[in-house]
């Protein structure tokens, strides 16, 4: 029998002092009660009428599937096919399909705000986010949907706009009890677990039981937000004929910074296949140099006797790339 997940902590009238000292250093997710419950497409009485009233000026991108596929986008029976279709559809169209229900389930995901609904984000501020804070704000907009758990590089505030939403989070360290599907071909840019929540099998999934010993989760009606870390693990039900909801990305860190990601490819062809032992050895280098879970690891060389490794520069930003790029492009 699976646990039955703790509840994700609530918190009532933060602002962004607490949020920056206490909520985001913490990394721990928490729901935002009541967080925009201003913004106009949440007391609009019709969020479809409402978006309608949008300059809407690109198609958007759609996923479609059929009354068989339950709303639970994912992949067909040989993990390399989709159970749904991509189309393009201008935003008029996809607000009639929605408006007038059916059979099929519709799922439009991460619409930018700045391209697709000129004003939109303007009517919609973070307050949580210092006004020049960059971030992607992007509407996600659909039916009875279910996005398989998956895992974002940027940190996300997610906003409730319309219908109500349940949440199951996990922590990043349950990735080995979810049973992550392909890396390189994914349903929308991010690896999902392939569990059916609604009907785990644990013969196949048995490690699930303990992710699910380890998960949370919050129902969230509109006017709610809820803060999800960086590489956290979110599955997300759609509970209503129609659901809107309006997120935040972003990233802190140096503006240079690319996704690790990249590391973990380029690792495939440097560390992955070699003897357990020398991976192990890899590991304590990794530990000391990138993680640095002992503290600086050249405390003991001068800054400027510490080549590659010193602070970065566009100088050695530059160094690091073409020392990079050399091997790779044999």
């Amino acid at each position: 029998m699976l646990a039955t997940p703790a509840p994700l902590t609530s918190l009532d009238r933060i602002d962004r002092a607490r949020f920056e000292a206490e909520i985001v250093p913490a990394g721990q997710p928490v729901v935002l009660r009541g967080l925009v419950a201003d913004w106009p497409s949440v007391r609009a009485d019709n969020i479809l009428g409402h978006l309608r009233d949008q300059p809407a000026p690109h198609p958007v991108g759609v996923f479609v599937g059929d009354a068989a596929m339950g709303g639970r986008f994912f992949y067909a029976d040989d993990l390399r096919g989709l159970n749904f279709q991509r189309i393009q559809l201008p935003l008029s169209e996809l607000l009639d399909r929605l408006a007038a229900g059916g059979p099929d389930y519709l799922y439009a995901g991460a619409i930018p705000a700045p391209s697709h609904l000129p004003g939109f984000a303007e009517a919609h501020p973070m307050p949580l986010l210092a006004p020049d804070r960059e971030r992607l704000t992007s509407l996600w907009l659909g039916n009875r949907t279910i996005t398989a758990a998956h895992w974002d590089l940027a940190q996300n505030l997610a906003c409730v706009v319309a219908g109500r939403r349940r949440f199951t989070l996990f922590p990043p360290d349950q990735i080995g009890n979810l049973y992550v599907g392909p890396v390189d071909n994914t349903l929308a840019g991010q690896p999902i677990s392939l569990v059916d929540f609604d009907s785990p099998d644990l013969d196949v999934h048995p490690r699930f039981a303990e992710a699910m010993r380890h998960a949370r989760v919050a129902e969230l009606d509109p006017g709610d937000g809820i803060y999800i870390p960086s590489l956290w693990w979110h599955h997300v039900r759609s509970l209503d004929d129609v659901g809107a909801l309006v997120n935040f990305w972003w990233r802190d860190g140096p503006e240079w910074m690319v996704t690790p990601m990249f590391t973990l490819w380029h690792a495939m062809l440097t560390l992955r296949d070699l003897p357990p032992n020398e991976r192990q050895a890899w590991g304590a280098f990794f530990d000391h140099y990138v993680f640095q879970t002992e503290g600086d690891p050249l405390a003991h060389i001068p800054v400027e006797a510490r080549g590659l490794m010193a602070p970065m520069t566009p100088e050695i930003m530059a160094r690091l790339k073409r020392l990079l790029m050399g091997p790779l492009s044999r």
